[in-house]
């Protein structure tokens, strides 16, 4: 049990004068300090106070969109060879690395195998480090197309509906497919509609019985409407959304997980860095289209929940927090790239004890030194992280 004196809470709420107390992995009361003892004394056991006089504690940050399998090498295809012992190496160290940047919750959106299904098991069971892990298993994607190295090709409706349905038998929290073409996969057209709108319906067919989220990485604005009309859920990347597109997803709420750290990392460090000159030509042609997508995106109201892409060429786990920055340089205030990063994207994976500093949630924590509300760099460098109630070293 921890009880955190003298700070300031902010979360999607208000940013408020109070103190914190965490047990048994929740946090069972907010406010004033008499209030929060009568809590305390009601749990038996020792408390460990921890002074944050002066500081902010926030949520953990909940990253949408991940890769634990890559790590920010310049050439991701390098990585087909290696063995799963080594990716599963890869993937714990992204884990940890994530957890102590502040991030408590990520969703992988394709892996090799059960490699992040796997990661997230041994997460909740405490023989790894690091934050809550929601995972799709293998990406869904047509003979050939983007992602080829490490998805599940299936071509036809039956097939892709087999597909999905092999995820969830493997224990996917999520199902995720590619809609286009995408920047990392040599030959593929980044925009160019990949699986078509009948296959994208038996995707989201397979997924609803259960009512599992699903997720389409899609850039072109083809694609993203197709995946829309299927029933998708959220679309990854979205970078050549026009005003259609977003008004459509407006309309159906369905998520926009942008992943503006995938294209920077690409387009601010380039061949020289080692990237391939393919992917290099593609991503700086999508940073072009990707300031319309948001002048479209933030018009329409399109709920946004935060991904990064990470594991992507120099987009490092331990860097997720930076992504906060890049959206309000794009446009959202810091209270609303706040929104997107806690609360929406509980929603959108589904988690609704997730994402707030109140009474009932789960201990997510960050203790910053700064209001991130105020001031969205206040993110980037936690003096204390708390994941599921207990203390990050």
């Amino acid at each position: 049990m921890y009880v955190l004196r003298g700070g300031r809470v902010a979360d999607v709420a208000v940013t408020r004068e109070a103190d914190v107390a965490v047990a048994d992995g929740e946090v069972v009361a907010v406010g004033e300090p008499e209030a929060v003892d009568e809590a305390v004394a009601a749990r038996d056991g020792e408390s460990t106070e921890v002074d944050v006089g002066g500081q902010v504690v926030a949520p953990g940050l909940i990253d949408a969109h991940v890769h634990v399998m890559m790590d920010g090498r310049p050439d991701v295809s390098t990585a087909v060879s290696d063995s799963d012992y080594t990716a599963s190496y890869r993937a714990a160290s992204n884990l940890e690395a994530a957890v102590s940047a502040g991030v408590t919750t990520v969703r992988d959106l394709g892996s090799r195998g059960t490699l992040a299904l796997d990661a997230g098991e041994a997460v909740a069971a405490g023989k790894i480090d690091g934050p809550r892990v929601l995972a799709c298993g293998r990406n869904v994607i047509m003979t050939g197309g983007h992602g080829n190295w490490f998805g599940r090709e299936a071509d036809g409706p039956a097939e892709v509906r087999k597909a999905a349905r092999e995820q969830l038998k493997a224990g996917a929290d999520v199902l995720k497919c590619m809609a286009t073409g995408g920047v990392l996969t040599e030959g593929a057209v980044t925009g160019a509609p990949e699986l078509t709108p009948e296959e994208l319906e038996a995707f989201t067919d397979a997924a609803a019985p259960t009512d599992t989220p699903t997720a389409a990485h899609a850039h072109g604005e083809v694609g993203i409407k197709n995946a829309v009309e299927a029933g998708i859920s959220s679309i990854e990347h979205g970078t050549f959304m026009d005003r259609e597109a977003a008004e459509m997803m407006a309309e159906r709420g369905t998520y926009w997980v942008p992943t503006a750290s995938a294209l920077r990392g690409i387009v601010d460090n380039g061949v020289e860095a080692g990237i391939p000159e393919d992917a290099v030509a593609k991503a700086e042609d999508a940073a072009d289209r990707f300031d319309d997508a948001w002048d479209h995106a933030l018009e329409a109201d399109v709920p946004i929940a935060m991904g990064t892409d990470a594991g992507t060429p120099f987009n490092f786990f331990e860097e997720i927090p930076q992504e906060l920055a890049y959206m309000v340089d794009y446009g959202l205030s810091p209270e609303r790239a706040l929104e997107a990063a806690t609360v929406n994207a509980a929603d959108l994976l589904g988690l609704d004890d997730v994402g707030r500093v109140a009474e009932g949630y789960q201990a997510d924590l960050v203790v910053l030194d700064a209001d991130p509300t105020e001031d969205v760099e206040a993110w980037q460098d936690p003096d204390a992280v708390f994941a599921r109630g207990e203390r990050v070293e």
